[in-house]
């Protein structure tokens, strides 16, 4: 009874105390929630009608159309540019497909897979004819070659452990590059169908048709008189608060931008040889010709000068040679050497050798089986039952069959291997095709297997060159990029505010430069590459206007850079302040237009207008209403003198007319119309074509309803 009465004079305490443990148990739960929220948060690349899409589907995307690129071009690799570039067309594709399918979700809009079978069985998509599946006689699409490599490709997935590796991988290359045809066709045949919707809402009439054709071949000559703005001096016009307010509520509609801008100011230090880094390449290469005149194991040669471009041994041809290398190699005789030059388009310096120079096919067509096996005497025997068998008469692809291949022809062009770096099984089998009669048959041996190879078709002979390269970038030393780090790194610490660094860039030998309206999606800053750190940095939502960046080392380790924030202009309409220059100056010109118009009002004629102070005049022909007029005395295109023109009679005066760069008067003196004779037909296309333009613009306003964010710049 005891122990119940203390329990119970502690019952409030024991309340809090549970209480507090509820407490913490939720908040731990909550604290881990808005933690997983915020990482979430964090790995978004962007979104578009709140659809958010992580890094990894975008990666996905991005590595799904890399191999696409990669497999069509019969290449291994991208360049960072080129991924760059991939990056940004894959955005646009993501986000274009996903205003399209937002819109046709809502009105019904789809495409089957009955439509998808009639499109490949009929072969009218376009990027059908970009695939491998074409009929060897004609070259256009064959479904049934298509049909042929999928039900291959299921074969295939069953005998997988008996096939070699690189049949395995050339397979699921096509099968992946078909499945990215296959989806691209579905999507773009979805946009089809929602533009030929949008464009049954314009309609072309006979008025219409009529006055299009009017407007571009009804043209006048006219005497002209003109008051231009440039006669009254900038400081005569008082321009007050009101009217630049008054002027942007105008213009307002030209001030909205769909992503936030930040502007800029910077110092960027290119590092380049000095005098003495470029004596000593001098004496290096000078070293290396003279090895490279005397001769010897070519491969080692090169590849002991340190040169950019390895030998193979293997004659190429001369689109795959450097600009500066293919204008040379003609001038040569085989044997003969060029000493070293310097070559501006690469900054490298160079020297070269021909050893030889042969006719050889561009394009090889060849049959291949490949031999693999669990040790080489079992490979050997193998290759040398199947040579037996064909030397004996067998059919290449029924022996090819039997080791579960399909033996087809496959072409192999010079594009798809010069310029690409080789393993030396590559290269063994590139010269070895190279090399081969058309209906020869040959065994090539691999590091691991063999293929046996058939030749069955040469096309296109061209001048190969076999030539030696020594191609050096002439390069900064350790010592003078030190020297260039320690100089920038110590403006830098001597000049820690704005106005020092504005007040002394230029007495320290460097360039304070400006760039204003900076999107995030521009990649680089100041043109530089692997600059996207300092990117991060600027439109970081800590930076401030006026804070300096941390000293950033990038470019191709060559360039040091410091960025200065100026100005930030969020998403939606720039402020009145941001485009107080342009304001001023449209309202400067409106108001120069009125006191000219004012000093013009009593004139009667051109002769009048000629009279007073500041005019000029001329004789301007063939004015159509579609094209602007060019005054070369003013130099201003002027669209609303023609259209004034376009709608006045002969020999009437006109005047005033509010320009571009001036205030003109006008008298017609000849209408007429040129030779072209109007078809209603061709003039109706041309309606429906420009309707068509039109409506393809209808993506812009999509992507501002959508409300499409942008974070790429945080991951690439």
């Amino acid at each position: 009874m005891a122990t119940l009465q203390k329990i119970r004079s502690k019952g409030p305490l024991l309340v809090i105390i549970i209480g507090l443990a509820l407490f913490a148990f939720i908040a731990e739960e909550a604290m881990r929630s808005i933690q997983s929220v915020t990482n979430e948060s964090r790995q978004r690349v962007g979104a578009i009608y709140d659809e958010k899409i992580s890094l990894q589907d975008f990666q996905s995307l991005v590595d799904e159309y890399a191999e696409v690129v990669k497999f069509s071009n019969g290449i291994s690799s991208l360049s960072d540019e080129q991924l760059t570039q991939l990056r940004d067309q894959v955005w646009n594709t993501y986000v274009n497909n996903k205003l399209i399918e937002h819109e046709a979700q809502l009105i019904g809009l789809t495409v089957t897979d009955a439509e998808m079978q009639s499109i490949i069985a009929t072969g009218k998509s376009p990027l059908l004819a970009q695939t491998p599946f074409r009929n060897e006689k004609t070259g256009m699409f064959d479904v049934n070659a298509l049909k042929k490599f999928l039900a291959d490709y299921e074969s295939l997935k069953v005998q997988t452990a008996q096939m070699p590796v690189e049949y395995i991988e050339y397979y699921n290359s096509l099968y992946n590059y078909w499945s990215f045809v296959e989806k691209t066709i579905r999507q773009e045949t979805l946009l089809g169908k929602y533009q030929t919707l949008l464009s049954k809402s314009l309609l072309t009439n006979k008025i219409q048709v009529q006055a299009s054709f009017n407007g571009k071949n009804d043209q006048s000559d006219i005497i002209m008189a003109a008051l231009p703005y440039s006669a009254i001096n900038d400081k005569d016009i008082k321009i007050e608060d009101a009217d630049l307010k008054a002027k942007y509520n105008e213009m307002k509609p030209l001030f909205k931008q769909l992503s936030e801008t930040r502007d800029i100011k910077y110092i960027d230090v290119e590092v380049k040889a000095s005098a003495e880094d470029k004596t000593a390449l001098d004496k290096e290469m000078n070293e290396s010709y003279a090895a490279l005149s005397a001769g010897g194991d070519w491969a080692k040669l090169v590849r002991e000068s340190g040169s950019s471009i390895a030998y193979y041994g293997m004659p190429v041809s001369k689109d795959a040679l450097p600009r500066d290398i293919a204008s040379a190699i003609d001038t040569l005789s085989v044997g003969q050497g060029k000493a070293p030059y310097y070559y501006a388009g690469d900054n490298t310096m160079n020297a070269l050798k021909l050893i030889a120079k042969v006719s050889a096919p561009d394009s090889i067509q060849f049959q291949q089986i490949l031999v693999s096996g669990a040790d080489a005497t079992v490979i050997q025997n193998t290759a040398d039952s199947i040579m037996t068998a064909l030397n004996e008469g067998m059919p290449f692809d029924s022996i090819a069959k039997k080791y579960g291949q399909t033996g087809e022809k496959m072409w192999l062009t010079s594009r798809q291997y010069e310029g690409a770096p080789l393993n030396q099984d590559n290269l063994n089998l590139i010269k070895s095709l190279n090399n081969m009669q058309v209906n020869k048959v040959e065994k090539i041996d691999f590091t691991q297997g063999c293929i046996i190879a058939k030749v069955t078709d040469r096309r296109a002979m061209i001048d190969k060159y076999d030539v030696a390269i020594i191609k050096r970038p002439v390069e900064f030393s350790k010592e003078t990029y030190a020297k260039a780090y320690n100089d920038f790194s110590h403006f830098i610490a001597s000049n820690q505010t704005v106005e020092e660094i504005e007040a002394n860039a230029l007495k320290n030998g460097y360039n304070l430069q400006t760039r204003n309206n900076l999107s995030s999606n521009e990649h680089y800053v100041a043109g530089v590459k692997s600059t996207q750190d300092a990117l991060r940095w600027i439109f970081n939502d800590d930076t401030e206007i006026n804070n300096i960046s941390p000293m950033y080392e990038c470019g191709e380790n060559n360039h040091m850079l410091v960025v200065i924030l100026t100005g930030i202009h969020p998403k939606g309409y720039r402020s009145m302040e941001d485009v107080k220059s342009m304001l001023t100056q449209e309202v400067m010109k409106d108001k120069k237009a009125e006191m000219l118009t004012q000093k013009m009002s009593n004139a009667k004629s051109i002769t009048d207008i000629t009279k007073l102070d500041g005019a000029v005049s001329d004789t301007i022909r063939r004015i159509t209403f579609n094209a602007p007029a060019f005054i070369s005395k003013v130099g201003y295109s002027e669209p609303t003198l023609s259209g004034a023109v376009s709608v006045s009679e002969k020999g009437q005066f006109c005047a005033p007319v509010k320009g571009n760069g001036a205030v003109y008067a006008f008298q017609v003196i000849s209408k007429d119309k040129n030779a072209q004779k109007f078809d209603p037909k061709t003039e109706e296309a041309l309606q429906t074509s420009l309707s068509m333009r039109a409506i393809s613009r209808f993506v812009n306003d999509l992507y501002e309803k959508a409300d499409v964010t942008d974070h790429r710049y945080l991951f690439f």
